[in-house]
């Protein structure tokens, strides 16, 4: 399946090019599960295997993407708020829980869950339409927005290139103990998202007891 749909993904990219980046980027960023970020993994690599795509304009299509596509789902939650959100919420795996954590985390931090929100899996695709929801001022948003939007694809992007253009190297012994080391890590990070997400929303639930309407 993991195969199939990272085929997918490369016949849209070799079809349309960087704006294939910039649309599921967009779209992942508007708060719909959507691969955004594989997209932009998949074009970096090519960018950095084939150089028949430029690592500086695959950045700029993510870059672009990422903070459109946020700004759509920042007033989509100023505007719709908890009505969206009972409505929809469910197609996109949000519940009650999860937005107790977007107004907990935004009450102690604020402009800093936009930032880092881009890079953690659980908030990239909902940190926008959070900030939107508790009523964060647009200008503050968008710095923070732009700030994360750039970092995120310039480190992606180029992580992505650099593997790219280096992929040849691994193969052999150094090949298998760099796919275990990828593979450990990654179950590793998993595994503290998740233990992190669960402690949150205890936290969460503590600080906003009872129906969500109430804050």
């Amino acid at each position: 399946m993991f195969y199939v749909a990272t085929t997918t993904l490369q016949h849209y990219l070799a079809t349309y090019g960087y704006l294939a980046v910039f649309i599921f980027v967009a779209i992942e960023s508007t708060g719909i599960p959507f691969p955004g970020e594989t997209m932009l993994l998949i074009a970096a690599i090519y960018a950095g295997r084939t150089h028949q795509l430029s690592i500086v304009l695959v950045i700029v299509a993510a870059a672009s993407g990422a903070i459109i596509g946020d700004n759509i789902g920042f007033f989509v939650g100023r505007e719709g708020g908890y009505r969206v959100l009972r409505r929809y919420g469910r197609y996109i795996g949000f519940n009650e829980r999860r937005l107790k954590v977007g107004i907990y985390m935004f009450r102690r931090h604020g402009g800093k869950v936009v930032f880092f929100g881009r890079f953690v899996a659980v908030l990239r695709a909902w940190a926008a339409f959070l900030a939107g929801v508790n009523r964060m001022k647009w200008g503050r948003f968008l710095l923070f927005n732009a700030l994360g939007g750039i970092v995120w694809a310039t480190l992606y992007g180029l992580g992505g290139y650099l593997l790219g253009k280096n992929i040849h190297r691994l193969v052999g012994p150094v090949g298998i103990v760099t796919i275990v080391l990828a593979a450990i890590i990654i179950i590793a990070t998993l595994i503290f998202v998740w233990r992190n997400e669960r402690q949150l929303e205890e936290r969460a639930e503590e600080a906003l007891p009872g129906p969500i309407e109430k804050y």
